[in-house]
């Protein structure tokens, strides 16, 4: 087990900053990471047992890099303890902390697994002042609202998809990921005015469309209705849009016809009938969703229903 130990401590330290690792000497060590480098910034997927991860005031003047580490906990318990309160952290609870400041990091504290997303990257790559992070560190925050959401959202997708994205995609993901934790922390700051305009017009264009995945299924989804939920003009709100090569609405009527198509080749919903997969997208009229449909993909819905199942060899669906 020694050599496991040892080899995960120096993974560790080329990951975030030197650390010590402690395991309990009867415990199965086990510990596996996926990276995925975006530029500067590093994510990784880990499983972990029961051990405790310590940056001590020693290795801080051996070697610091001035790292800031974030970590969106998917399973299990992690307790933390940085120049304040010991804390408890649960499953979509967010946790930070600074290689410039000591830390103790008890993963599985009551001997349970535990599996997070993690990010490790230069502090001075966020776009917030350094007394601004000093202040938030180490705070809890969560991950299952508001911007924090889109952050979970956003890991969560490049840790089930990593193959999904090119050497091309890491610059937009990079600034993608940069912006959405800056956002968190100028979030748990009440201070989202401090971030630079650009960060917080590309923020709040993630903000509206994952509004619009969330409420596709609503017939009165428009630009207006969008607009007043984010309290922007209209006007606003198609500016944002220019970038796309498309309008809002049209956005929202692509979007829809994805979420139908998967919809019909699905064959858990074999029977559902097409006017009703139509509803739940968001489309009101079937007219309209059958021509919208037949101009997008050159075939009725039911066409492709018959021929996606055939193709799956789940024979052909009821109408």
């Amino acid at each position: 087990m020694a050599d496991r130990v040892d080899a995960w401590r120096e993974k560790l330290s080329q990951t975030h900053a030197p650390v010590d690792l402690v395991c309990r000497p009867d415990s199965d060590f086990r510990a596996q990471q996926c990276v995925v480098r975006l530029g500067g910034a590093l994510v990784w997927s880990s499983v972990w047992s029961p051990q405790t991860i310590r940056r001590t005031p020693r290795l801080i003047r051996g070697s610091d890099p001035e790292m800031i580490h974030f970590s969106l906990i998917t399973k299990g318990t992690v307790g933390f303890r940085m120049g304040g309160p010991d804390a408890l952290y649960g499953p979509y609870e967010l946790r930070t902390n600074d290689s410039s400041r000591p830390f103790d990091i008890l993963l599985g504290p009551q001997g349970e697994g535990v599996a997070a997303v993690s990010v490790d990257l230069p502090r001075a790559r966020l776009p917030l002042p350094a007394d601004d992070l000093d202040r938030v560190i180490g705070h809890r925050m969560t991950g299952q609202e508001g911007v924090g959401a889109l952050l979970t959202a956003f890991l969560t997708t490049l840790r089930d998809n990593p193959r999904s994205y090119t050497a091309a995609d890491a610059p937009r993901l990079e600034t993608v990921l940069l912006d959405l934790l800056a956002a968190v922390f100028a979030n748990a700051l009440d201070a989202m005015e401090r971030l630079p305009a650009e960060s917080r017009r590309r923020t709040l264009t993630l903000r509206i469309q994952a509004f619009i995945r969330d409420h596709l299924h609503d017939p009165d989804l428009t630009p207006a209705t969008i607009a007043a939920a984010h309290h922007i003009s209209t006007s606003h709100l198609h500016r944002l849009f220019q970038d796309r090569e498309t309008t809002v609405s049209g956005w929202i009527r692509h979007l829809r016809l994805e979420r139908a198509r998967e919809m019909l080749a699905d064959p858990a919903r074999r029977d559902a009938p097409v006017h009703l997969v139509a509803v739940r997208a968001g489309f009101e009229h079937h007219p309209v969703f059958t021509r919208a449909f037949r101009s997008a993909y050159g075939m009725s819905p039911r066409d492709y229903r018959r021929r996606a199942l055939l193709q799956t060899g789940d024979g052909p669906a009821a109408d």
